[in-house]
């Protein structure tokens, strides 16, 4: 008998220890507001300039490992942020970015959904939808920086 608890107890453990690292199913995913991140050098460029454990550990949950080519470093021509104006109250960081940051973002446009969580919708050269993150809990710091590095530079037009 001792023996079966003994090894029902490191059965246990072994689940409770191995479940940190796991992946997490998409739904889960998407419920933490990691819908669409694809590569784990994300999470790790989200965890210089988010100090919060948990919300890195998500991310590295729902990622994928990096290949080694050239498709790691995945930018986006431009995106919409789009959100419910009604839930917007909801959202300040969210606000504040609409208000006092979009503008260095010409190629980010705002679209107002009804009943919409707040997300960023990544496009393509084409304009086609590539990707999409729900950024809820995203402090306006982190929306700055996630744009930075995945919306390409809006190039100056030659003068005519």
């Amino acid at each position: 008998m001792k023996k079966v608890v003994a090894v029902v107890v490191v059965v246990v453990l072994a689940l409770f220890l191995g479940a940190s690292s796991e992946q997490l199913s998409s739904r889960e995913c998407e419920n933490l507001g990691f819908t669409g991140l694809a590569l784990c050098s994300d999470c790790n460029t989200l965890s210089e300039y988010v100090k919060d454990k948990e919300l890195v550990s998500d991310c590295l949950k729902c990622c994928t490992e990096d290949s080694n080519d050239a498709t790691t470093k995945i930018t986006y021509s431009g995106a919409l942020l789009e959100v419910c104006m009604r839930k917007l109250v909801f959202y300040p960081e969210v606000v504040g970015f609409i208000e006092d940051e979009k503008d260095q973002f010409p190629s980010v446009k705002v679209q107002y959904v009804f009943n919409s969580p707040p997300k960023l919708i990544m496009l393509d050269n084409a304009g086609q939808h590539k990707e999409t993150i729900r950024i809820d809990n995203w402090k306006r710091e982190h929306i700055l920086q996630y744009l930075r590095e995945k919306v390409e530079k809006v190039k100056p037009s030659a003068a005519v």
